[in-house]
């Protein structure tokens, strides 16, 4: 077995949690991946996994280890990517990393066009909380990313911004008489870069506002329009649903808050990744500026 594949095998043991998780990730044998795992610690020299009841888990070595693991990963999959798109940027791999808000109401008008135009460039998309995106950049898992601001050990280049405001809305019947701090929150998911800046508004209400978690953008919308509480959106997000009434903007200190949209890339992009930026760039209609 290669130490590639010892490699896959180890990082999908490291994010699916134990041997069974991998082996249905990778699509192996349980034994392939138990072999693969133990011959890299051998590799290594160091014990990367130990004993947690009848499972396994990272040792502190091993977590340290899967960082590398990943980037070793992410940029073998990049220098393949990279060299097939150098030769030939049609016909190269774009993969793309987003939020779940832009996912949802970005990402769909952005790759109709794009693939109108390049119909021969390969798609991989992942959709993920922002906490988990900016890792799959770092890590060189994904050429792209559609999000917030980055953070600054990112490492990456900032391409293009696109305005996104974000306001509080609820269903009407709790327009009358809403109150911030004694509605209902209704929270996204750890990671989500709306809930961060929604908790960090919260904090600035008197006493301790009713928070419920729904754990995902579509399940607070709903919620929001159920009447079961208030949450913080893109507005762009719920554009329809404030037009015909369904939801109403509310009142609330420090709201709408500016929170742009930007596309990163790495500092050296792919060929095929520039196609990319420079369709999103010349096509108006999808409302990207350059920086």
């Amino acid at each position: 077995m290669t130490t590639t594949a010892r490699l896959r095998a180890f990082v999908a043991l490291a994010d699916h949690g134990s041997v069974r998780g991998a082996a249905g990730a990778l699509v192996v044998t349980e034994s392939t991946v138990s072999a693969a795992v133990r011959a890299l610690g051998e590799e290594v020299g160091v014990a990367l996994l130990e004993r947690d009841g009848r499972g396994v888990r990272l040792t502190p070595a091993g977590t340290r280890y899967a960082g590398y693991a990943r980037r070793i990963l992410g940029l073998l999959d990049e220098a393949t990517a990279a060299a097939h798109g150098e030769a030939d940027p049609e016909r190269g791999l774009v993969r793309l990393g987003a939020v779940t808000t832009a996912g949802e109401h970005l990402l769909p008008a952005l790759l109709t066009s794009f693939r109108a135009r390049h119909p021969d460039v390969t798609l991989g998309v992942e959709v993920a909380p922002s906490a988990a995106v900016w890792p799959m950049l770092r890590h060189h898992e994904v050429d792209v990313v559609v999000a917030g601001s980055p953070p600054g050990d990112v490492g990456a280049r900032v391409r293009a911004v696109r305005d996104n405001v974000l306001t509080v809305v609820g269903a009407p019947d709790v327009a009358a008489d809403f109150d911030p701090a004694s509605a209902t929150w209704l929270l996204r998911e750890t990671g989500s870069g709306i809930r961060a800046t929604l908790s960090a508004l919260l904090e600035d209400l008197p006493g301790t506002p009713s928070q419920l978690v729904l754990g995902s953008h579509g399940a607070t919308i709903a919620a929001a329009r159920a009447g079961l509480g208030v949450t913080l959106v893109a507005r762009e997000g719920v554009a329809r649903l404030l037009a015909d009434g369904t939801l109403v903007e509310l009142p609330v200190p420090g709201v709408p808050v500016s929170r742009p949209w930007h596309v990163v890339t790495h500092p050296d992009a792919t060929a095929s990744t520039e196609l990319l930026v420079r369709h999103l760039l010349d096509d108006t209609a999808l409302g990207w500026h350059r920086v």
